[in-house]
């Protein structure tokens, strides 16, 4: 069941890191700002993938992920914004 997991885990992040590089491409932006949010959500998914994997559940690993995540938040004002104009 472990395997089967880590099967799907691995086809859905190399999907998305696939996805967000080609998004990145289309949309022309550069920088490595504008791709730390993404590179923080990464890292909590991988994170708690091999503490599950490897039975390292606890509260160290829930301390690096609620760091990952107010970092995330943190760096979310380096993305870029699709015009200034917001709707009501």
């Amino acid at each position: 069941m472990d395997i089967l997991l880590l099967v799907i885990f691995l086809c859905t992040m190399l999907l998305s890191i696939f996805m967000l590089m080609k998004k990145r491409k289309k949309e022309n932006i550069t920088g490595i700002k504008t791709l730390l949010t993404s590179l923080c959500f990464y890292g909590i998914a991988t994170l708690n993938m091999a503490a599950y994997l490897f039975n390292f559940l606890g509260l160290l690993t829930f301390l690096v992920t609620i760091i990952l995540l107010f970092l995330a938040a943190y760096f979310k004002r380096y993305l870029p914004r699709k015009g200034d104009q917001y709707e009501v």
